[in-house]
């Protein structure tokens, strides 16, 4: 049984999660497995109480209502709206922002969510990236308090979903020169023009678009009935198919004044987002990766070939200790930035280290982990592959490997490489 997290105490503290009574004792007595697989390191003695809990009670969840169905829902190319929106329900939307109906948990909790959820798999994952961190944050950063007020309750519980128009047909890796474009047109905004794969586009109740003005990118709140604006889901997808992909046209769309998100002006407004999103990718991966790591050591002691478990080959031992090594990195890589970002000292750029590093380690290990699998690794029965497929999408999203290894070599050269 999951429990949402308990609702702030008087003093705006965060009252721990509650989880069922197998997983409730988390003190120092507690007894674990010795060099344990799928915590060689002995990661989860960083955490701390809370961090622990928060962590459990979102495996039980991804346990109980995301594996026993994703296989059938990425089969059929399925979103499961109704299990998304009992992430509301545990406090998961928007739980890294503080007020508002959000959590308020530090960012170590809110990336270990990351990583259980696309340990299920990276759709979910995708989810709450997108509602808690390029949807919301960027009201609860740069809104005014009526929108806030407006918008971020109904988020945080789920009643409304939201996404994050930034990138174009045309304009992908380049979004300074989107051509989406919004005029004033008396006191009005009118806002027209494109923007493509965009995850949760054709369920969200409420789009945060980024557009050209005469006084810079602004960002906007439009909400799903205005008029002019609609969507069209991709379809025939081979990777996030359990996850809404959409094209947003925006045609004469006409929005208030208040429309507009007033605390910033320029390409800052999408790029601090953006950072807030490869955040949670960081963790994420790791997830994934994780799951392929277990699956495939699983396989190889119960695959018997020439009268032994495969996992008995020196080359089966030498896969699977490249990718624990490797998990292991990305894994204290994941806890380090997230403890920089909660003292208030991660620069955009580390995170770029973090999204360059753990999205290219997790798809060699899902590769890996494939080859372990044999014939029976390109089947549905086995996580892996479809971890396989969803990676090559984060690969590519939230700045593809090319771009971030250019943010990286501006910031050691001073010069940049763009264009």
């Amino acid at each position: 049984m999951i429990h949402p997290l308990d609702p702030p105490d008087a003093a705006g503290k965060l009252t721990p999660y509650k989880v069922a009574s197998d997983m409730a004792t988390t003190d120092a007595k507690r007894e674990r497995a010795a060099l344990s697989p799928s915590d060689f390191l002995d990661l989860d003695s960083l955490l701390s109480d809370e961090e622990r809990l928060i962590q459990a009670t979102v495996r039980e969840f991804v346990r109980d209502r995301v594996l026993p169905g994703i296989g059938e829902w990425f089969e059929e190319g399925v979103f499961p709206l109704e299990v998304a929106r009992e992430l509301g329900g545990l406090g998961l939307l928007g739980m890294h922002l503080s007020g508002y109906g959000c959590a308020g948990t530090n960012a170590v909790s809110y990336g270990l969510a990351c990583m259980e959820l696309e340990a299920g798999d990276s759709g979910f994952r995708s989810f709450i990236s997108v509602q808690g961190s390029l949807a919301m944050f960027p009201i609860w950063k740069f809104g005014s308090e009526e929108q806030k007020e407006e918008w971020l309750p109904r988020m945080a519980s789920g009643e409304v979903v939201g996404c994050f128009g930034l990138t174009e047909p045309d304009f992908g890796s380049d979004p300074a020169h989107m051509r989406s474009f919004a005029r004033m047109d008396g006191s009005d905004w009118v806002l027209s023009g494109t923007k493509m794969w965009i995850t949760n586009g054709g369920i969200a109740g409420v789009a945060i678009v980024w557009a050209q003005t005469d006084e810079g990118v602004r960002g906007f709140i439009v909400p799903r009935d205005t008029p002019g604006f609609s969507t069209k889901d991709i379809e025939r997808k081979l990777s996030l198919r359990a996850s809404v992909t959409s094209e947003l046209v925006f045609d004469e769309c006409r929005l208030p004044a208040d429309a507009v998100l007033p605390g910033v002006q320029g390409m800052r407004g999408p790029l601090t987002t953006l950072s807030e999103a490869r955040f949670g990718i960081v963790w994420g991966v790791m997830g994934a990766a994780r799951a392929c790591f277990e699956s495939a050591l699983e396989y190889s002691k119960t695959r018997i070939q020439f009268g032994k478990p495969i996992g008995s080959f020196q080359l089966t031992q030498e896969k699977l200790v490249n990718m624990l090594v490797e998990l292991s990195k990305g894994t204290l890589l994941a806890l380090h930035l997230g403890r920089m970002k909660d003292e208030g000292r991660l620069a955009p750029e580390q995170v770029s280290v973090g999204k360059l590093n753990n999205v290219r380690e997790a798809l060699r290990i899902a590769r890996e982990a494939r080859t372990i699998l044999g014939a029976s690794g390109i089947t549905l029965e086995y996580p892996v592959i479809r971890h396989m497929n969803n990676l090559e999408s984060v690969l590519t999203y939230e700045g593809t490997s090319e771009i971030h290894t250019l943010i990286l070599g501006q910031a050691l050269t001073g010069l940049d490489a763009f264009g």
